[in-house]
C-alpha cells in the first residue's frame, strides 16, 4: 500500500476572496454583536482561515446610535482616554459618548477583540460604523448579516 502525502494548504493575499456584509445595529447589545463582527474581520467563519494572513471580510455596520448595552452598563461604564499631558485624562459615562459619537462605542469593542499587531491594525481597517441606515459602499453590493 502506497503513502499519501496531503499539504495543507495556506491562504495568501493572492488567494483570498473578500466579501462585504452589512449590519444592522437597532437593537443590538454591543458585546454580542462586536465579538462577530470581529470573527468576520478576522476570517474565523472561513475554511480557508489561517492565523497569520488576513482571511477576513469587510464589515459595514449601521444604525450604531441605535444598540443597547446590556444590565447598568449604559449608566457605569466609563470611557477614558489620555492626552498624554499630565492631567490629561478625561472620562466620560457610555450614555455621553453614545450621545456625542455612537461609532467610538463599535469600534472601541471591535477594535479590543482583534490583535494587537500589525495584522489587527489591517484587519481593523475593514471595519466601517454609521449613524443612520446609510453608508456609501453601495457599489460594492454588501449582503446583510443577521445574528
Amino acid at each position: 500500500m502506497s503513502k499519501q502525502h496531503f499539504t495543507t494548504k495556506h491562504a495568501n493575499e493572492a488567494t483570498v476572496q473578500r466579501n462585504w456584509f452589512v449590519v444592522d445595529g437597532t437593537n443590538q447589545t454591543v458585546g454580542r454583536m462586536c465579538s462577530k463582527i470581529a470573527a468576520m474581520l478576522r476570517g474565523k467563519h472561513k475554511a480557508s482561515y489561517t492565523p497569520h494572513v488576513d482571511t477576513g471580510d469587510y464589515v459595514i455596520v449601521i444604525n450604531c446610535d441605535k444598540i443597547k448595552l446590556s444590565g447598568t452598563k449604559m449608566d457605569t461604564k466609563v470611557y477614558d482616554r489620555f492626552s498624554g499631558y499630565p492631567g490629561g485624562r478625561k472620562e466620560e459615562l457610555a450614555s455621553d459618548v453614545l450621545k456625542r459619537r455612537p461609532e467610538v462605542i463599535i469600534e472601541r469593542a471591535v477594535k479590543g477583540m482583534l490583535p494587537k499587531n500589525r495584522l489587527g491594525r489591517k484587519m481593523y481597517k475593514k471595519l466601517f460604523v454609521y449613524v443612520g441606515d446609510t453608508h456609501p459602499h453601495t457599489a460594492q453590493q454588501p449582503k446583510e448579516l443577521k445574528f
